[in-house]
Formats: C-alpha cells, structure tokens, sequence
C-alpha cells in the first residue's frame, strides 16, 4: 500500500514523503493516526504545499528546542550502582531512569521513548543519543560507578547530576 505522510515518521519518513508500508500498518496506524492518507491523485498534488508546511513547523520545533539541545549536549549524568568484581552491575541502568535523571536535572519533560542508548550493564561511560525532534538529535554522557565511590569530570564545563538508582519492583 501506497501512502503519503503527512507528519514525520520516526524511522519511515519525512512529511511529504510516498512511501509503501504494509496494508495493516498503513490502514490500522498511520491513516486513523493522522500520519498519512492514501496515495491518491488528489493526495499527490497537494505533496509540495505538504513539504512546505512540514519544513517551517521543522524550523519552529527546532528553534523552541535548540536551547534544550544544548544543555542536554554540556550534561553529565552519574548513577552510582552495585556491581561484581568484573564491573558487571547487579541490574542495568533503564531508558526511564536516563530520562528521569535529564527531567530532575533541567526540570524538561524527555520520555524515555525519546532515548536511544544500548543497555547499559557495566561500570563505565556511555553515552546516549535524546531524539528531540527529526533533526535535533544531542548526545549525553553516562557515567556509573560503585556505590560509594566519587566520580571526577573530566572537563569542568559540564555538570554532573547524582541520581541514586530505584531499587527494582516486584509486580
């Protein structure tokens, strides 16, 4: 099936874009969800004025999130956590935690479908990407060591928020 989006997709596409997707993806989740409508004729005339307007709300999103990005670029974040001997944690550091940590520290509201970071299971640094719009894509830097231990940042720019991890639930 044939559809052209009229939204920006996370990992489909652009506004404006044709592209083919499954018929039950198209039909069950994009169309009812405003995201795309059948590529039609009529539809595919309208495909530059589509492009137009996806592009200027680009522009505001990024203008109004730029000053987001750039805290988020300066940011250190540190979980102190259990770990073995070989520096495998007893657990892992979640998307949720990442992004309760960004929201505590900036006071932002960052979900944590929003991060792109591999599983964090060992001492160490990492980093993550935070999708805050198509093009605006910051990296973070993750810091975790053992309980108890202090951490020194390298640069003195950046600041370094402590966020102690919550202990796992059982449900």
């Amino acid at each position: 099936m044939k559809v052209l989006l009229l939204k920006d997709v996370y990992k489909l596409g652009r506004a404006g874009d044709i592209k083919k997707v499954a018929a039950g993806y198209g039909r069950n989740f994009l169309i009812p969800q405003g995201f795309a409508v059948i590529a039609t004729q009529g539809a595919l005339k309208q495909v530059d004025q589509i492009r137009k307007r996806a592009a200027e709300r680009r522009a505001v999103l990024n203008n109004e999130l730029g000053g987001i990005a750039a805290m988020l670029e300066k940011l250190t974040i540190s979980f102190p956590s259990k770990a073995g001997e070989t520096g495998k944690l007893y657990g892992s550091i979640t998307h949720q935690m990442v992004a309760d940590a960004i929201n505590k520290k900036l006071g932002t509201t960052i979900d944590r479908r929003q991060i792109e970071v591999q599983p964090i299971r060992n001492l160490g640094e990492h980093f993550a990407r935070i999708r805050l719009t198509v093009d605006l894509v910051p990296e973070i830097k993750i810091i975790v060591h053992r309980e108890g231990e202090t951490v020194t940042v390298d640069e003195p720019k950046e600041e370094v928020a402590e966020v102690a991890p919550e202990e796992p639930t059982e449900e």
